[in-house]
């Protein structure tokens, strides 16, 4: 009887499983996807700004565009983009400005920074954001400009 016992402890004594170097290398190989995966990610996230801000500078472009139909010029560089929300005091015609170009307020950049607008000529306009760097004039800027 004695002798079936031990035999039950053995076999009880020798279970499957991993060993501690097995683990850890599950474990680096885990860490090392995830860095990839998150390296992947943030580019993605990234790109997605970039296209975000295209966008918005459109949807200005097209309120832009409107407010010169019914106004006759583009705001000036004074005026900036809050002319498509309240009408500017020295519009020759205030009667030409009947409703909001934009439905919410001007929103700021992916990135937290504001769009710039420069009228640089009666005819033509620049819509820009500072981008990522939330440096203007650099080359990361994302710039639209009408004609």
């Amino acid at each position: 009887m004695c002798g079936k016992r031990r035999t039950r402890a053995r076999r009880r004594s020798v279970r499957p499983g991993f060993t501690l170097m097995e683990v850890l290398l599950v474990l680096a190989i885990l860490v090392i996807l995830g860095a990839l995966v998150m390296t992947n990610f943030s580019g993605i996230l990234a790109g997605g700004k970039v296209k975000a801000a295209r966008a918005q500078l459109t949807a200005f472009e097209q309120a832009i565009d409107i407010y010169q139909l019914d106004i006759g010029s583009y705001p000036t560089t004074q005026q900036g983009l809050q002319a498509l929300r309240v009408a500017p005091a020295d519009l020759p015609d205030p009667s030409k400005w009947t409703t909001p170009y934009l439905k919410k307020d001007i929103p700021p950049d992916p990135w937290g920074n504001p769009y710039y607008y420069e009228l640089m000529s009666p005819t033509q306009y620049k819509i820009s954001s500072a981008g990522p760097d939330g440096a203007t004039n650099t080359a990361d800027d994302i710039v639209n400009v009408s004609g």
